[in-house]
């Protein structure tokens, strides 16, 4: 059975089932007994408080107690209200969780899924609230994952709690009221395989998160001019390069569209492979859309507008390259 459920409510369901599904699996962190920031709901009342801790506002410590409980066989649900609040994490993420099987000979596994439910610029929440800080993670060989419908949302988080690897799901905030039909019954999507979006044949529009959203937007306002592929590659650790490469083949143009770092972001990486591999099958130079490089988004909504790549910025793009 299919239901229209939003971004948020299917993410909910999906903690729910796979409460209910791994008798190992349990959430802990900042205020997921009150589910606020709605990823937890009602979670605690089925479950209990074993399974649905609450901790102090400490990230590095109940991020490693969750590797922790990880290493001898749990599934820990670690969450992060905050997208910064994988910067002070990182060392416990990074150097321990991410290194333990090699270091260990894959005698040691970490699979903990660390979701970050406040993924990107929700509007006006500032400079230390307003990151998308996948790149970082994504140098580090951590998996990746950026759902952008609620189809998606359901069926990559499951896939991530049920790897045997640490995983980094972040969810766009500005995605999470949107609908879509979603399955009742749990189900994977599985890690390392884009999506096409929408089919076209002038331009390939490579978007990541909320800019996928946009893109779409854009390929419907170009309709009648430019044929406009739009590719989600909803995960970027692993990357589906064949996916990607297959659409540049064919339509030999592209935008890479992402909202986090220019410098060294998602967007610089999906390029690069595109420019190494699919070179002989461009006609044109490969264009990037990113927020303003080394410029945090401002309170004030003008500036964080100024900052923040949107479907103007794509359009844009997009026509330079025919």
């Amino acid at each position: 059975m299919m239901s229209t459920k939003s971004y948020m409510e299917a993410v909910n369901e999906s903690h729910y089932q796979t409460l209910e599904e791994i008798e190992d699996a349990f959430v802990m962190g900042e205020d997921v007994e009150s589910g606020l920031t709605g990823t937890t709901g009602g979670l605690v009342q089925e479950f209990g408080p074993d399974r649905v801790r609450n901790t102090p506002i400490s990230e590095p410590g109940f991020t490693g107690l969750g590797i922790g409980a990880a290493m001898v066989g749990k599934r820990p649900i670690v969450e992060y209200q905050i997208n910064t609040a994988t910067y002070v994490s990182m060392d416990q993420v990074v150097n321990q969780a991410a290194k333990l099987s090699h270091m260990s000979d894959g005698q040691i596994k970490a699979p903990v899924t660390i979701t970050v439910p406040m993924a990107g610029a929700p509007g006006s929440l500032a400079g230390q609230h307003s990151d998308n800080p996948y790149p970082a993670f994504m140098n580090y060989g951590v998996k990746t994952v950026v759902p952008t419908t609620p189809y998606d949302a359901k069926g990559l988080f499951r896939s991530a709690v049920e790897e045997d690897d640490p995983v980094m799901v972040f969810f766009p905030t500005v995605l999470q009221a949107n609908e879509g039909e979603v399955p009742d019954e749990s189900y994977t999507v599985p890690l390392g395989e884009a999506d096409v979006r929408r089919e076209g044949g002038d331009v390939t529009v490579v978007a990541v998160g909320e800019t996928v959203e946009m893109a779409l937007e854009v390929a419907d306002d170009l309709a009648d001019e430019i044929d406009v592929e739009v590719v989600d590659p909803r995960t970027l650790v692993p990357l589906d390069e064949a996916t990607i490469l297959e659409s540049v083949e064919k339509t030999g143009r592209v935008v890479v569209a992402d909202n986090a770092n220019r410098l060294c972001g998602a967007a610089a990486e999906i390029a690069s492979r595109v420019a190494n591999v699919g070179f002989w099958s461009l006609e044109a130079p490969v264009k990037r859309v990113t927020r303003l490089h080394t410029v945090p988004p401002s309170f004030a909504p003008p500036q964080e507008e100024r900052v923040l790549a949107d479907a103007d910025t794509i359009e844009t793009a997009v026509r330079d390259l025919v």
